[in-house]
């Protein structure tokens, strides 16, 4: 029995509010080993209860007087506890207080945040209403439905993506987009911290971007304007996000539709990959009876085969390469404009010619037509040409290496030049004053005249 009673103890000690504020404020520093590792502590507790219970059941059949007496510990107290939205019952109702007590375990308190399987966590309808003072506080519109704003009464800021229930993705996407984020950990990806499925509606609850998608500031005069160092890092921000997604995630994921405005930035401007609504895993339904996707950044192979694969990917991502450069939209005819600029620049030099007038010049033409030969790559007919995201990211490295080595040595530079500057300054001023002191000490020499 005290093996038993010691089960009870690991098993029902931990409260699911402080394991929902330390997931969500780990989620959000991006402390993914310890979030893997508290998920899978939550897993095994959960296999210890489920084994508990069905041995106690067996117990229970044979000697049910015995059973019905055996305290239930909680955090370490010897009481008999009921572990259910009342707070204490009697030794004769040991059997609903165990059933009420896998309840509470798997489901939580039904008013409060519940922490699923996965470790992402479930909000009731109530508290997001509340949070988004009734769904008024909109801040975008997508494919999936409006996002809204929303205070938790905990302080965090988090944004709030609705389902619309006349969207072009539905159910499926839904619940690709918890199962996908509820394991994927990166740096580069928008984490998601919760969702709602309740009276109807279908809420996803994500970590608030506070710089909004890059094609607000691409295209938004009232946005900051991204000098090309930006543009660059940007790049590699999202390069490393997909190169997780293809690479790091097991099994493989494509994400089937990147796009400036599927890329958040957060308070220090780093980018993110966000909206993995359509996201796939490469091992399974490779081939789709409908093209999805946003046109203007798809992969004609897609197009004409159905067949999305991760060179796919590369071909979007070497889509919004492009658009960083032009600042012009997929949409509105930017590769047109890229295969002109390609009959004059052989897809290696020249490029220059296309990059976006607001930048005025203020760029390197190396690094630029560096940036736009490895985009051309990307957008390459034939998929099998094409780098992979991996060798995307060894690229833009080494370009951001490049830029933030001339940045240093142009700081010393200017610092040397100070310094040359201040020397100069005070062996001048020295030398006037030894100047001075020699004058005064001559004057003092020469001896008074005599009147006559």
């Amino acid at each position: 029995m005290l093996i038993f009673d010691d089960v009870r103890r690991k098993s029902f000690a931990i409260n699911p509010e402080t394991r929902h504020h330390t997931l969500f404020h780990l989620q959000q520093n991006g402390d993914h080993s310890i979030i893997d590792r508290i998920n899978r502590k939550h897993q095994r507790d959960e296999s210890e209860v489920i084994r508990f219970h069905r041995k106690r059941s067996q117990i229970g059949n044979s000697s049910s007087r015995r059973a019905a007496t055996i305290p239930i510990r909680a955090n370490g107290a010897d009481s008999c506890t009921v572990l259910s939205d009342s707070s204490m019952g009697t030794e004769t109702s040991s059997r609903a207080s165990i059933h009420n007590g896998i309840s509470f375990w798997f489901t939580g308190p039904r008013k409060s945040h519940v922490v699923a399987a996965s470790g992402i966590l479930e909000y009731s309808y109530k508290d997001l209403q509340k949070a988004t003072s009734n769904f008024t506080s909109i801040i975008g519109q997508g494919a999936f439905g409006p996002v809204y704003k929303a205070q938790m009464t905990t302080g965090e800021t988090v944004a709030v993506k609705v389902l619309a229930t006349d969207s072009k993705q539905g159910e499926k996407e839904f619940h690709t987009e918890v199962m996908l984020l509820g394991r994927l950990h990166h740096r580069n990806l928008v984490n998601l911290v919760g969702y709602c499925a309740e009276k109807g509606q279908h809420m996803l609850i994500y970590v608030y971007m506070s710089k909004g998608s890059l094609s607000s500031h691409l295209y938004n005069e009232n946005r900051q304007l991204l000098g090309w160092n930006l543009r660059v890092q940007i790049a590699l921000d999202v390069a490393r996000g997909l190169e997780y997604l293809h690479d790091g995630a097991v099994p493989p994921v494509i994400h089937r539709d990147i796009k400036s405005s599927n890329i958040l930035l957060d308070e220090s401007m780093g980018a993110r990959v966000a909206d993995f609504g359509l996201s796939r895993e490469d091992m399974i339904n490779r081939n789709a009876s409908n093209i999805q996707g946003t046109f203007g950044y798809l992969d004609p192979e897609y197009i004409s085969s159905r067949a999305f694969t991760k060179k796919s990917d590369v071909y979007s991502f070497g889509v919004l390469l492009f658009e960083l450069i032009a600042g012009r939209n997929p949409q509105q005819g930017l590769m047109e404009y890229v295969e002109l600029a390609a009959l004059n620049t052989e897809g290696q030099v020249g490029w220059e010619e296309i990059a976006d007038s607001r930048l005025d010049g203020n760029f390197d033409e190396r690094e630029l037509n560096d940036v736009a030969a490895l985009a051309y790559k990307c957008v390459n007919r034939s998929p099998r040409k094409r780098p992979s995201m991996r060798d995307n990211v060894q690229v833009l490295s080494h370009i951001l290496k490049t830029i933030q080595n001339k940045r240093h040595q142009k700081r010393r530079s200017s610092l040397s030049s100070s310094e040359v500057a201040i020397t100069i300054g005070q062996s001048a001023r020295q030398n006037s004053m030894n100047s001075e002191h020699h004058r005064a000490e001559s004057m003092d020499s020469i001896p008074d005249s005599v009147e006559v």
